[in-house]
């Protein structure tokens, strides 16, 4: 089965944009009830049987059971019969809210995330399920919206089924996120005969065992001394106000630039890589661990976790390349002619092994061991 998703940017008319707000509010609510319950119950779960607290005490009956997801939305059919404001609202969207509860609780749990927190505001909600006939020449057609206008930046994709939209409040303006799925299964792409080997660097963004260094552009350095100046700006201002809210909308599409301006640059980055070769090989590397040791600044400007991680797979898949993780240990410190192991200081840019007196960057001898590790593990020789 394939899934895709694609992103356009909504026009809709003002009455729709009260309704989408609307929407937002009423979905933000439900979110913070339905986790306030579940804080209620844990807590009363945790005092203590032979004292009680002087300020206060939660008092939840012991026979009630914990409020999981068909608790609450069974309780959420009853509210909206009291509650016009909950009928207002789509009964599938207000479910989602309600399942993204559940979901950032069980991933609490699984992965040890944090506790889930109150929400200021909500940026987007779901409709899990389309319309029939819901896809316009430059329109869409939604539950409880109706119509509304899209700018068609690309065309649907052929002989695919729209499955899901996603509407998604930015700083720019309001974004719908189709999500389409064919029941065709395609195949894992197959190792081709040209090999790459790309190494995660420190100096240079990536380097390729072609001996080619990319240095990433400094997208958030660039635009620094403008967003100081509207962060000076927005501490004299009193908070709330219509000044505040104006600036503070102006820092935010300052750095949706600087996202989209990064993430255009990785897809750019990514399709130049895959000229070079048919197969790709990358360290697997926890990059979560880089954005927190010396060199955080760097990581996080360039977002070399998105692009090896998210992009480059997917367009290597788009493409027909083949994408392959090697072990990362030993990379930088490797010879890529002979094997041998010599520790390096981190300062040192520059391979110069003891043993066969290969002298070379430091970074292309790491994406060289990566190549010949690649080819290894798919059962090629390394060249």
């Amino acid at each position: 089965m394939i899934t895709l998703t694609y992103q356009y940017k909504l026009r809709p008319s003002k009455q729709q944009q009260v309704e989408i707000n609307q929407i937002l509010d009423v979905c933000r609510s439900v979110y913070n009830y339905a986790l306030r319950e579940r804080k209620d119950w844990l807590r009363s779960r945790k005092s203590p049987i032979n004292s009680c607290s002087i300020i206060f005490e939660y008092i939840i009956p012991a026979d009630t059971s914990y409020p999981n997801y068909n608790h609450q939305a069974k309780n959420l059919t009853i509210a909206k019969k009291t509650h016009p404001k909950l009928k207002s609202v789509n009964a599938q969207v207000l479910q989602q809210t309600l399942k993204q509860l559940d979901r950032a609780f069980s991933d609490m749990k699984s992965q040890g995330k944090g506790f889930p927190r109150f929400k200021k505001k909500l940026r987007s909600f779901v409709f899990p399920a389309m319309l029939k006939n819901c896809l316009g020449s430059s329109k869409i057609r939604l539950p409880q919206l109706g119509w509304i206008k899209i700018r068609k930046s690309r065309l649907y994709p052929d002989v695919m089924t729209a499955k899901q939209a996603i509407i998604v409040k930015k700083a720019s303006g309001y974004y719908l996120m189709i999500i389409f799925q064919s029941l065709e299964s395609v195949p894992d792409n197959p190792v081709g005969k040209k090999s790459l080997g790309v190494d995660a660097g420190i100096e240079s963004f990536v380097a390729t065992s072609t001996g080619k260094l990319t240095k990433a552009p400094k997208f958030l350095l660039s635009k620094l001394r403008e967003l100081k100046l509207l962060q000076r700006k927005v501490k004299k201002k009193t908070v709330r106000s219509k000044n505040w809210l104006k600036i503070q909308n102006k820092i935010a599409k300052l750095h949706e630039v600087i996202a989209n301006t990064r993430r255009d640059w990785h897809f750019k980055i990514a399709h130049q890589l895959c000229d070079l070769a048919d197969n790709i090989f990358v360290e697997d590397i926890n990059f979560k661990s880089w954005s927190k040791g010396i060199v955080r600044k760097q990581s996080l400007d360039s977002g070399i976790g998105q692009f090896i991680n998210e992009i480059l797979p997917y367009v290597c898949w788009k493409r027909g390349k083949y994408y392959g993780k090697v072990d990362k240990n030993y990379t930088s410190q490797e010879c890529p002619k002979c094997g041998h192991i010599q520790k390096k200081k981190l300062s040192e840019r520059t391979h110069n092994c003891s043993n066969c007196s290969c002298q070379i960057n430091r970074d292309i001898a790491a994406a060289k061991v990566i190549r010949n590790r690649g080819l290894m593990a798919v059962g090629h020789t390394a060249r």
